[in-house]
């Protein structure tokens, strides 16, 4: 048998087969894809179909991975190659669904008026992440809700840093008007 060794998020999973080591992966990224996904798509139906659709690409590179610099960016790279292939097809041109944005976002063990609050801030964030154009949404998701760095989010993006800075203080921009002009809608 072979001795399978794999780093995912600083963990070190060893002596896994593939439906093991595809049940790990699963286990670490299944959330974060499909909220990635969602960010590009608008709909959590088609974001978990594209997160499949990741998985089973994962499925059959397992004898590759070893070769894979860093996973990570890896599995991002497709997850982000394969929504955009989703939005270049005809059928989310014409359909496109409104969810509220990480639904099950809400603080365990606080009272139901503050869960409340909290759930209609994170709902309000996030519909003013996705306000925003796709070049500053993609790198404020990968920035904020993902942990990147400037650096990997280059290497995972192919972009110059200078430019995911240009765009992460662009972005920050955009999205404090956006927020700006909710706030005084209310009032």
């Amino acid at each position: 048998m072979k001795k399978v060794w794999i780093d995912i998020e600083n963990e070190s999973f060893s002596g896994l087969n593939e439906e093991q080591w595809l049940e790990e992966i699963m286990d670490q990224y299944g959330d974060r894809l499909t909220k990635l996904s969602y960010s590009y798509l608008h709909d959590w139906g088609r974001a978990q179909e594209v997160v499949q659709d990741v998985f089973l690409i994962c499925y059959k590179q397992y004898d590759t991975y070893l070769d894979i610099k860093s996973f990570k960016a890896w599995i991002y790279r497709v997850t982000i190659n394969r929504c955009k292939d989703v939005l270049k097809s005809s059928w989310i041109n014409r359909v496109v669904v409104k969810n509220s944005f990480f639904q099950f976002l809400s603080s365990k063990g606080d009272s139901p008026e503050m869960e409340s609050l909290q759930k209609n801030s994170y709902e309000e964030l996030a519909q003013s992440v996705l306000a925003l154009p796709v070049k500053y949404r993609e790198v404020i998701h990968l920035f904020y809700y993902e942990d990147l760095s400037v650096q990997e989010m280059s290497v995972l993006l192919k972009i110059n840093q200078n430019t995911i800075k240009t765009r992460l203080s662009r972005g920050r921009e955009m999205l404090g008007n956006i927020l700006e002009r909710g706030d005084s809608d209310e009032g």
